[in-house]
């Protein structure tokens, strides 16, 4: 049984007040109409537990696309003081840096439609994908040890993509302070096989075009045009990551006890950022975090070649440039201002974007004055959207905003409610060609699965947490 109590501030943000052993008051950003589908699931008293853990700092957060998580729900955003506070797994999730990347081309809409099938499958036989997929690479422990320490840069430095793409990736795609020995052997086995490849569950990579664009000075900054032939690519840290999260939640439980930190939720283990096994967790977290960097930027490399060669055009022609690519699931350390005082705190984002606001020296000198591009997948029927970071997201939500739809089925539900069901025939029927490892992922991530994105980005763009740039429609998706 729920808890909390929860009361309307405006109208697109909720507070969870202070209460018990709270610390801090919880707030989530929702619109009336998507609150009470929020309350179904409880992910409210994730947020309320979240609240009392050491050293966080002004509220226990939630972005509209809140669902039940592994003990901090999805959507959840919290600040630590780096002297006072804790580091989590939880607060990560297993799948260390899931990410998006959009992709730009020079190509219009009507130069891939009726080619979509073939753009499609050259992308299903590039980038490997579904559960255990293993990638063309065959990595030496040594060589993996590279990629974990310098992401993103190893695969360009090794012919995947061009310098050119590191700047418009959060982190230039290269998280400081990873350690390959804070890492695990099995975590190594894991993840040598795995880096090139997409993955299984929501992770995917969708062909689409630039449908609406609400804004043009912002789209025209970042090279957007409405017509235009865009890619996203949604994977993350695969196995590697997984069982990087798996090895130090029971390190954590340990630390919890050793510290003296009383958890509402085993699953919130923890220990204070400074200490041995804080230092030692965010360690191979970066690990995780610089895998994936890699990841999708081969992925990238890969996707470009499947659409040279689906399409019988040269590079230069289809173009396809990085306009940018976030993290969705990171701890960061970062400055904040929190009551008028500069403070260095270590923010976890789960399920949740970075959305620096205009003028933060973290972002890209092309994007510094507009703010951070901020990427939201929406499921593979409707639509996703482009927006900015904005000034308000740095004063309420420590620079965050949503990541995508949120689920509101389970897997084991979505796969119930699609049986007898030809889901390929009904997104075909809507011009959107499909390809994925099995029928079952496809029925997983049915998009009658996921919240309406649109209801999501009215919510955060309402509270003034980001600005709308564009919207995307898909043409052609492959799922893990």
């Amino acid at each position: 049984m729920a808890t909390y109590k929860l009361r309307k501030v405006t109208d697109y943000l909720w507070e969870i007040p202070r209460e018990g052993k709270m610390r801090v008051p919880g707030r989530i950003y929702a619109t009336a109409d998507m609150i009470e589908d929020i309350r179904k699931d409880n992910a409210p008293q994730q947020v309320a537990n979240v609240a009392t853990l050491p050293g966080i700092q002004k509220f226990s957060l939630a972005m509209p696309d809140i669902h039940w998580g592994y003990g901090f729900p999805i959507g959840g955003v919290a600040a630590f003081d780096v002297d006072s506070g804790i580091i989590s797994p939880g607060g990560v999730g297993y799948d260390i840096n899931c990410g998006v990347r959009l992709l730009r081309t020079d190509l219009q809409v009507e130069d891939i439609r009726d080619k979509i099938r073939d753009v499609v499958a050259a992308l299903f036989h590039h980038v490997p994908s579904g559960v255990g997929s293993t990638g063309v690479l065959k990595l030496s422990n040594k060589e993996l040890e590279a990629v974990l320490v310098e992401g993103a840069h190893w695969a360009v430095r090794n012919g995947y993509g061009t310098p050119e793409d590191l700047d418009k990736i959060e982190e230039t795609g290269q998280l400081d302070g990873a350690d390959p020995g804070a890492v695990s052997p099995r975590a190594m086995e894991r993840g040598r096989p795995q880096l090139g490849t997409l993955g299984s569950g929501n992770h995917f990579v969708e062909v689409g075009y630039v449908e609406e664009v609400y804004d043009e000075k912002l789209a025209d900054r970042l090279g957007l045009f409405k017509g235009q032939v865009t890619m996203i690519v949604h994977t993350g840290s695969r196995g590697f990551g997984h069982q990087v999260c798996d090895d130090y939640v029971r390190v954590m439980l340990k630390a919890a006890s050793k510290y003296g930190i009383e958890l509402p939720d085993k699953q919130l283990a923890c220990a204070p950022v400074n200490s041995p096994e804080g230092r030692r967790y965010y360690a191979a977290m970066a690990c995780g975090v610089n895998f994936a960097f890699a990841n999708r930027q081969m992925i990238t490399h890969w996707a470009r070649e499947a659409f040279v060669q689906a399409l019988g055009l040269s590079p230069k022609q289809v173009n396809m440039q990085v306009v940018y690519e976030v993290a969705h699931n990171i701890a960061k350390i970062e400055k904040h201002v929190i009551d008028g005082v500069e403070k260095t705190v270590c923010v976890h984002r789960k399920g949740a974007t970075r959305a620096f606001g205009p003028g933060h020296p973290a972002l890209p000198e092309r994007y510094r004055d507009i703010g951070q591009p901020v990427l939201i997948p929406g499921d593979m029927g409707r639509y996703s959207y482009v927006l900015v970071g904005t000034q308000t997201a740095m004063e309420e939500t420590f620079g965050s905003t949503c990541h995508g739809a949120g689920r509101v089925m389970s897997r084991h539900q979505a796969k119930k409610a699609a049986r007898g069901r030809s889901l390929t025939g009904e997104l075909e029927k809507q011009g959107i060609f499909v390809m994925a490892s099995s029928r079952a992922t496809i029925a997983e991530e049915m998009p009658e699965a996921y919240k309406d994105v649109s209801q999501v980005v009215e919510a955060v763009v309402g509270a003034g947490l980001s600005e709308k740039v564009a919207r995307l429609r898909p043409l052609g998706v492959v799922k893990g």
